[in-house]
């Protein structure tokens, strides 16, 4: 590759602060939210001119209950759902066989929701940056360098956390950090898109009521008797379009209901070999997926009921990425852990959403269920390289198996909470983030309001 030599140049250092956030998705306004109590110093940083990431695109949040039916994401991530509830702009949490629980959200209302939130809480918002470089210093990351229409800025904080989804500041310092199964597949992105004008009671009824046809894989037709739902199934629908000459690029029909009575997201779009660390694949990705919708509607429409008479309302204003880079950090969770239900004496979070794996080729899932709940140890946010940095999400620590549970908003926004916690107690208690002791971190979280399991498991 062709090279140039950049000339040195003095970086204006833009701000000082106690904790800095990278990543304005579930995972960082849930961490920024806890760093900031105490009258912490906190910034949050953004690409995007909003808030909220994946709560934005119109996926609902998966597995706020466990297999049980129990509620094991509680604290913070609760309030915000509140927050949403609060005007009509989030659903209960619905049991569901396949995904635990559903939460329909307002994708509009989540992006108000966060952005009051750091208000109400003093977290300084900083949209339309890109972090793109660190500043190291032996054990420790000093800041980061931002680059916008300003041009090259730096900013220094006292602890920093990755919440980029992309791991982008661990990979940017150094950290230990891989991609991908053992050959380096990764699950495929969706486009999300709404429609609107759907007979909901026609489609409720073929799945209910005509289940040999319209069949629904594992899911029992009871489920979707009433309420919201989400559709994974439809699999001989899609065969018969295949054979009459309509090729999708899923192998499934996934269909979630919005809050309004006529209001469909379609998750069937899926670009395999998409890599969001790389523009140009990222780019490839988001125009094949868009040139997929037109396909996919017109399946909808002359294959499943209640679709005849919809149009598109919008599309999401990204894809949802389900995996990119991790962290290889000082313990790596596996699928073992998971459905070991595996028990940590570091706890910082629980979840109970099943392996689900979208495969890199082909157009099929792999979901593998979990008996019970599993543990997410801190030392899964932490880096071995660095001491004051956290990496917190779909980034942390995890193998490909594991990082396809741990990967959906209700998981990554408790792991905020323990991030954003954690670095409180480390200014709090003059240490890194390395070094807060985790049993007060725990206790910090439960009086927060989090889950830990049965009696904290202190």
């Amino acid at each position: 590759m062709k090279t140039i030599t950049e000339p040195s140049r003095q970086i204006p250092v833009r701000a000082e602060v106690d904790t800095l956030i990278i990543g304005g998705g579930p995972t960082g306004i849930i961490a920024a939210e806890a760093a900031s109590m105490n009258g912490q110093k906190v910034m949050l940083l953004e690409s995007r001119g909003f808030l909220g990431g994946n709560l934005t695109i119109g996926l609902p949040i998966l597995s706020f209950l466990n297999c049980k039916g129990k509620q094991n994401i509680k604290g913070l991530p609760q309030n915000f759902i509140d927050r949403l509830r609060k005007d009509g702009n989030a659903s209960e949490h619905k049991r569901c066989k396949n995904h635990m629980s559903l939460t329909i959200i307002n994708p509009e209302a989540a992006k108000d929701v966060a952005l009051s939130i750091m208000q109400e809480r003093g977290v300084e918002v900083l949209m339309y940056v890109f972090a793109v470089d660190v500043i190291t210093e032996g054990r420790k990351v000093k800041g980061v360098i931002i680059e916008s229409k300003s041009g090259r800025e730096a900013i220094l904080a006292r602890t920093i956390i990755d919440c980029t989804g992309d791991g982008d500041i661990a990979w940017h310092a150094g950290a230990s950090t891989a991609k991908g199964d053992k050959n380096g597949g990764m699950q495929p992105p969706t486009l999300m898109y709404s429609l609107r004008g759907v007979n909901i009671p026609a489609l409720r009824d073929a799945i209910v009521n005509h289940h040999d046809v319209f069949d629904m894989d594992v899911m029992p037709p009871e489920q979707f008797k009433e309420g919201m739902f989400i559709t994974v199934g439809l699999r001989n629908q899609i065969i018969k379009a295949e054979q009459e000459g309509i090729h999708l690029p899923v192998s499934r029909t996934i269909l979630i209901t919005g809050l309004n009575p006529d209001e469909i997201w379609v998750n069937m779009t899926r670009v395999n070999g998409v890599d969001s660390t790389r523009p140009e694949s990222y780019t490839k990705g988001e125009i094949t997926a868009r040139g997929q919708i037109a396909t996919i509607n017109k399946y909808l429409k002359t294959y499943v009921p209640g679709f005849a008479n919809a149009w598109l309302d919008r599309i999401a204003p990204f894809m949802g990425i389900r995996e990119s880079r991790v962290l290889e950090g000082r313990y790596i969770l596996t699928a073992d852990d998971l459905l070991k239900c595996r028990r940590f004496e570091h706890v910082v979070a629980v979840g109970s959403y099943p392996v689900d794996i979208h495969h890199s080729e082909g157009g099929d899932c792999t979901m593998i269920f979990t008996p019970d709940d599993y543990d997410i140890p801190y030392e899964c946010l932490l880096p071995k390289e660095y001491d004051n940095l956290l990496v917190a999400g779909r980034c942390s620590s995890m193998t490909h198996e594991a990082m396809a549970a741990t990967r959906v908003m209700s998981t990554c926004m408790a792991l905020g909470e323990a991030a954003g916690t954690a670095a409180r107690l480390a200014k709090d208690c003059g240490v890194d983030v390395a070094s807060v002791n985790v049993v007060e971190l725990q206790q910090a979280l439960l009086q927060q309001g989090a889950y830990l399991g049965e009696g904290g498991r202190l």
